[in-house]
């Protein structure tokens, strides 16, 4: 796991870990003894884990055993989300003792200068809004996602305690939608989620171009730091995030007991 990085302050990057909380919040969600409970059955990982958020009372081995109970009963994978501010100190090897394997190694990536101008989209696209119902079954059908993580998805972004806005890039022409994404704002802070670019259009420096739209709307509405989460090995991506001015800020994994649950 990337610890913090020195070269934000840490009083930051823990207001960014929140804000990254809110803005994923389900409305299926439990406390259990200083851990946040997500069951929500879509396919945002971070909407569905155990957020050990705070030092808690019980022992381990009842907490793991009340939180595993709640997957359970919800027919989801049990996974752990790990982070440089989880709590108590050591869950991640008591973890592991448990037999549980690390997957999904994600980068938070920050920048304090957010953009104040944008790189023009080609002419041949349209960018326009989408509210959450068909922002959900966009970015779904473009990942591919089934219908029910769609729907989740839809709900979530409804009911989020911090606003979504999301965006799709469709063919002028055709009217068909080739790229997404979306932003969420929580006072002066803004991040970019759901990013995403139909294959037969990468290459091409559309993901770059709008989150430079994205970002410089953004900064006209007031946000002054933004975040994002990343895939440590989609370095693409990481490329593209590093040209708008992003830097790892610190990092995070899950835990799950199946390597191949997702």
């Amino acid at each position: 796991m990337l610890p913090l990085s020195p070269r934000f302050p840490a009083a930051l990057l823990s207001r960014i870990e929140d804000a990254g909380l809110n803005a994923s919040a389900p409305p299926q969600q439990r406390w259990i003894d200083g851990w946040l409970v997500r069951y929500c059955p879509g396919k945002a990982k971070r909407a569905r884990c155990i957020n050990a958020v705070a030092e808690g009372r019980l022992p381990l081995a009842d907490r793991h055993a009340a939180a595993a109970a709640v997957f359970r009963e919800a027919e989801l994978p049990l996974f752990y989300r790990l982070t440089p501010f989880t709590r108590p100190d050591g869950l991640d090897d008591w973890l592991v003792g448990q037999g549980m394997h690390l997957i999904d190694d994600t980068r938070v990536m920050v920048t304090t200068e957010v953009p104040a101008s944008a790189e023009a989209l080609p002419g041949t696209v349209t960018l326009a809004r989408a509210a959450p119902a068909e922002f959900a079954e966009i970015v779904g059908a473009l990942r591919g996602s089934p219908p029910e993580q769609r729907s989740a998805h839809a709900e979530r972004m409804a009911q989020s305690p911090v606003p979504y806005v999301g965006w799709v890039v469709r063919q002028r022409d055709s009217g068909t939608a080739i790229a997404c994404g979306q932003t969420a704002t929580e006072g002066d802070m803004v991040g970019v989620y759901d990013v995403y670019t139909h294959p037969d259009h990468r290459g091409r420096g559309l993901a770059r171009q709008l989150c430079s739209t994205l970002l410089a709307g953004a900064r006209a509405a007031g946000a002054r730091v933004a975040y994002l989460q990343v895939d440590a090995a989609n370095a693409p991506a990481r490329a593209i995030y590093h040209r708008l001015g992003f830097a790892d800020a610190y990092g995070y994994h899950y835990r799950t007991p199946d390597a191949d649950a997702h």
